[in-house]
């Protein structure tokens, strides 16, 4: 199993080593979005290279999560844990596509 936290540390030691931006993390947002924004259009286009557009953006996620002191990997557990006990309903779009909408309970608001 890979070990996020260490490649938090070692976007970061990469980063640091070639002169790249560790410190403006406004920067690093835009940048994530830019480079999901290049797997939409090549999915779209269907070009190659969509897997190697998103190993961009998580190389941005895991930088941010280090620089900012988050450890990704614990944070996936409990989110995955909280989203396989919510509960959902169907519905219809106007354009006829489902959709699921959350229901909000009393122990998850």
């Amino acid at each position: 199993m890979v070990d996020l936290k260490e490649l938090q540390k070692e976007v970061v030691r990469n980063k640091l080593e070639k002169g790249f931006n560790t410190s403006d993390i406004a920067q690093e947002f835009c940048r994530a979005y830019e480079e999901l924004s290049e797997a939409f259009s090549k999915h779209n286009k269907n070009q190659p290279g969509v897997a190697e557009e998103f190993a961009d953006v998580m190389i941005f996620i895991l930088g941010m999560c280090e620089s900012m002191g988050f450890d990704l990997e614990k944070e996936l557990i409990r989110k995955i844990e909280i989203n396989k006990k919510r509960k959902y309903k169907k519905e219809k779009s106007p354009e006829g596509k489902d959709i699921f909408i959350r229901i909000k309970t009393s122990e998850d608001p």
